[in-house]
């Protein structure tokens, strides 16, 4: 990996993670902030991109009705009365 400028940054974990990556940085003979550097490093290379164009697809169909998933079958049937009284 090309060397960089490092930038600090204050990280609050619980005291579990920092064992765990205390015992993981030990076994791989790292700093406990190279394996975050890596583990963030593997994160940004596996996430998806705000660029990537199906992004543009989150919430296209919005409805501005909160539990509209829970109870679809309630507003279709409200839906189809309006319907029918028109």
């Amino acid at each position: 990996m090309a060397v960089s400028h490092k930038k600090p940054f204050q990280l609050y974990l619980r005291e579990e993670q920092v064992e765990a990556l205390r015992r993981l940085a030990q076994k791989r003979g790292v700093s406990m902030a190279e394996l975050v550097r890596q583990s963030v490093d593997h994160f940004l290379a596996e996430a998806p991109l705000e660029e990537e164009p199906l992004w543009d697809l989150v919430g296209i169909g919005a409805s501005g009705v909160g539990d509209l998933s829970e109870r679809h079958d309630f507003y279709l049937e409200q839906e189809e009365v309006r319907d029918n009284q028109a």
